[in-house]
């Protein structure tokens, strides 16, 4: 039985266990031993975009709409397949200006506009609240269930709770305690939180191996696989159109497309996917498996969510049970306690790895961007004169924490039990799409200004509030639900769900449309009516430049002034405390190779940048320049300035790109040169064997001639069959100095150009069969078997007819000179195919190795060139053969390892000769 304590005790142990992860990682963190610095556990961080919407709440929609749940997991694979080019360079900047959150990031695009960054906070915590109430949501509902095992009752039929069995409500102070202390411990200026980042990939499998043990049970469990489990709902008129895309209850196309789209958006911009793709990140080039493994990990959590559904709808027709939980009461209902608790878990990992990356994201958006920004104008409050501010700001990200938490559980409480999980989910996906045009117009677009980016925020935020927020409220009976359906003051142009008479579209689609009209509409005209101030012009050039950057130090060419090294340390030493200051300002010492604090440091424009962008890693980029303006004096640069700067800039990096495009084309020359010179060593090398093989050969046979006419002239009494066959070899001899003469002719002749070819149509079979009867004697006295494999006609080809029987008699002597010694055997093959004929002639030799098969087609190469294995020849009868056939349109190769033989073969067309 699944007692109440039981399966409190396990949350419990389940979340010391996720705080001794956090722990050892934190710990590992501060021992300059990181464990997540791996690609894998970057992955599976990012995995934290599968909360409880995706764990109970897919299950839901597929219950309902089929395929239709697919577009929310297509458009994040769509969009990581584009991540080299957008997240890079997000990556890129966010690393070289310390961004800290999502809100830290668009206003520094925008002249660190203060102000912009409070808008994007307050849009950010006002659309995540639905969101994170859907997470108190899904875990107060499975608890409540999972209690009343054996029996499976719903919710809403419990009755009222009181505090002390509110699950949502302790889930969320629970929360708030985890995440205070993981999330605020310390101010770190590169804003990581390793022990979180940790406890989120292990919370990433846990949900995954409980979401496809729950999937294997119902599918192979419950029913005999895929096969019957959809043969069964095929079967099912109602369940069948469920399989349909883009049609019916899947949903419209759309539908597909912004639900497609929304998601897109989402997984980039979605605070928490912020906060672990880009601010968690610690080395860009984990990047190259996340594009991956991210989409593998989705198909597997959703390779399941069908199956669940359609066997949720086959168990429980009567639809008394909330298709939200059929994840869960699936296994209780087939009495399975360990896999229904195993679940439990599973949806709490996924809700609680949401909610504590959110609530960090937000906090620190609220305290960096939206109080820290008003604390530090209010000169009553004398901030500047305290020497330590870590504790304020620690103070403020707990406070936000608990605040954004308690107020996540009031949207549950006032509107979160009118809508599925699914829905909920939507209405803040909708929300942070609204922070698409101005990122992605600020990282591409220098045009984009501080003014687009506010009326862009705004339109599309008030478009939101209008067409998704306001329905929600309505139908939880916090409005009047007139609203909906006369519009307001009965103006029926002006009803939420049919803006301006659109209609005919999910209540989703209707927003999108509506908002991102108004979104980017106003972002462009914005930007295209308004001047872009000094800062902004420098920020985008920042920004849209950043891979021309030479790292952080890329913006202190824009700052001219005065400054005090002291004032600086100080002012770093209040908000990151003494001890990171003082690591601050060594690490940057000693990159100038001095020694600080014994060496002076030199207030320049460098120093006051660095000290500006270690600030804003902690209290963000707005927040930090007026801190920074506070302890110097600057002179403020003009809109022309600033452009002389970047002009300048961009000159040096055209001179710079000018000097990369000539050493390259140097290094392109120099290797050119090395190749020539290679060459000429390899080709003079080749001369010298060539002299060396020629002269050692016309020396042979001119020795034999020379001795035998010595012979005969010295003794004329030498008998008749002795002087016979002296004569014989010096006839011989005569013939193979004229043959290695020829060839030494031959290749002159066809390599200038100048060779005679008596081009006629020739029938290859009696080119063969002449050859192989000229040689006949030959074969016989080195007792090798010959075998003819020639067919009863072929078609002729165009070629020089003594040529053709010079290559053929250049291979068969080849192969008779390479041919086992004892038991020689040569075959010789004919074919016609692909309009041409096709000649092997192969030997049962020691044969060639791999790398020589090219080798031996060159000049004076001669196979077994050793000193103790020196084959006869010039080692030029291979590639005159070779010339004659490639003059003819053919081409010829060799097969052969060694040890089995060797066949040479060559090709020549059917048509007209060359």
């Amino acid at each position: 039985m699944l007692h109440e304590t039981a399966i409190v005790l396990t949350a419990f142990v389940y979340l010391g266990v996720l705080f001794a992860i956090a722990y050892y990682a934190d710990e590992r963190a501060d021992a300059g031993r990181s464990v997540i610095a791996s690609p894998y556990i970057y992955s599976l961080s990012l995995a934290v975009y599968a909360t409880a919407w995706t764990f109970y709440g897919s299950v839901g929609r597929a219950a309902s709409d089929g395929v239709g749940f697919l577009p929310i997991y297509i458009g994040p694979t769509l969009m990581i397949a584009l991540w080299w080019v957008v997240l890079r360079k997000i990556l890129r900047i966010s690393k070289q200006n310390r961004i800290t959150s999502l809100a830290d990031f668009i206003a520094s695009r925008y002249g660190k506009s203060a102000l912009l960054g409070g808008l994007v906070t307050v849009i950010a915590v006002i659309g995540i609240l639905p969101y994170i109430s859907l997470q108190l949501k899904a875990v107060s509902n499975s608890f409540t269930i999972l209690v009343q095992y054996p029996e499976i009752v719903m919710p809403a039929k419990v009755g009222a709770l009181s505090i002390r069995q509110d699950t949502a409500l302790w889930v969320a102070l629970i929360l708030a305690a985890f995440t205070i202390a993981f999330g605020t411990r310390h101010l770190d200026a590169a804003e990581h939180h390793q022990g979180m980042v940790a406890a989120i990939a292990f919370e990433s499998l846990v949900k995954l191996l409980a979401f496809l043990a729950v999937g294997v049970f119902v599918t192979f469990g419950i029913y005999d696989g895929f096969g019957d489990l959809f043969g069964r709902a095929a079967a099912q008129p109602k369940l069948r159109a469920m399989l349909t895309p883009l049609e019916g209850v899947a949903g419209g196309y759309a539908n597909w497309v912004w639900l497609t789209i929304l998601s897109m958006m989402a997984i980039m911009f979605l605070p928490r996917q912020f906060q672990v793709a880009v601010i968690e990140n610690v080395d860009e080039k984990h990047i190259n498996k996340a594009i991956w493994l991210f989409p593998l990990y989705m198909l597997a959590i959703n390779v399941f969510v069908l199956p669940i559904a359609f066997g949720g709808l086959l168990r429980f027709p009567d639809g008394s049970v909330d298709a939200d939980t059929f994840v869960l009461t699936l296994p209780m209902a087939e009495k399975r306690e360990f896999l229904a608790l195993l679940v439990f878990i599973g949806g709490l990992s996924a809700a609680t790895g949401m909610v504590i990356v959110e609530t960090i994201a937000l906090s620190t958006m609220v305290c960096n961007d939206l109080v820290m920004p008003v604390l530090l104008r209010l000169r009553r409050l004398r901030l500047n004169e305290r020497r330590d501010l870590t504790g304020l700001l620690l103070g403020i990200r707990r406070g936000a924490i608990v605040l954004i938490l308690l107020l996540g559980y009031l949207y549950f409480k006032l509107a979160g039990e009118a809508y599925a999980l699914v829905s909920i989910g939507l209405i803040s996906f909708a929300a942070v799409a609204q922070f698409a045009p101005a990122i992605l117009g600020g990282i591409f677009w220098k045009g984009g200004t501080r003014a687009g980016a506010l009326s862009g925020l705004s339109a599309g935020f008030a478009v939101w509030l209008y067409t998704l927020l306001l329905p929600a409220l309505a139908r939880s009976g916090w409005l009047p639900i007139g609203l909906l359906d006369q519009g307001p003051f009965g103006i029926e142009l002006l009803k939420p769900l049919q803006l301006f008479g659109l209609s005919g579209l999910d209540q989703i689609s209707h927003a999108m449309i509506w908002s991102m009209i108004a979104n980017i509409g106003a972002y462009v005209i914005g930007s295209l009516s308004a001047s872009p101030s000094a800062d902004e012009h420098r920020q985008a050039s920042l920004f849209v430049d950043v891979f021309k950057q030479t790292g952080e130090a890329g913006g202190a060419r824009f700052w001219r002034g005065t400054a005090s090294a002291p004032d600086l340390y100080s002012l770093l030493a209040r908000f990151l405390g003494t001890a990171t200051a003082d690591s601050a300002f060594c690490e940057y010492s000693g990159a100038k190779g001095l020694d600080w604090p014994d060496a002076r440091l030199i207030a320049d424009a460098e120093l006051v940048h660095y000290v500006e962008v270690q600030l804003a890693g902690a209290i963000g980029a707005a927040s930090a320049r007026v801190m920074v303006a506070s302890v110097v004096k600057e002179e403020a640069l003009t809109i022309d300035e600033v452009r002389d700067i970047l002009d300048e800039a961009s000159q040096v990096v055209v001179y710079s790109h000018k000097l990369e495009q000539k050493s390259r084309e140097l290094e392109a020359a120099t290797a050119e040169l090395r190749e020539a010179n290679k060459r000429l060593t390899e080709l003079d090398r080749l001369k010298d064997d060539f002299v060396s093989t020629v002269t050692h050969e016309l020396r042979t046979p001119l020795t034999s001639i020379r001795a035998f006419t010595e012979i005969l002239l010295d003794d004329p009494e030498v008998d008749t069959e002795q002087r016979k066959k002296f004569l014989g070899i010096i006839t011989k001899e005569a013939e193979r100095l004229t043959r290695l003469i020829n060839q030494v002719l031959d290749l002159a002749k066809i390599e200038s150009g100048k060779a005679d070819w008596v081009e006629s149509r020739v029938d290859m079979k009696e080119v063969i069969s002449d050859t192989l009867a000229a040689m006949d004697q030959l074969f016989r006295e080195k007792n090798i078997k010959i075998e003819a494999r020639l067919p009863e006609k072929v078609s002729t080809v165009t070629v020089d007819l003594d040529r053709m029987i010079q290559v053929m008699l250049n291979l068969l002597s080849n192969a008779v000179k390479f041919c086992d010694s004892a038991n020689g055997w040569i075959e010789v093959a004919l074919s016609e195919r692909d309009g041409g004929i096709r000649v092997d002639v192969r030997d049962n030799g020691r044969g060639i190795s791999l790398e020589d098969h090219e080798a031996v087609f060159s000049k004076f190469h001669q196979v077994g060139d050793t000193l103790t294995d020196k084959p006869h020849g010039s080692g030029l009868g291979l590639h005159i053969s070779r010339q004659i056939v490639e003059h003819f349109g053919g081409r010829m190769w060799v097969e052969s390892t060694l040890g089995s033989g060797a066949r040479f073969s060559f090709t020549l067309p059917t048509g007209a000769g060359a």
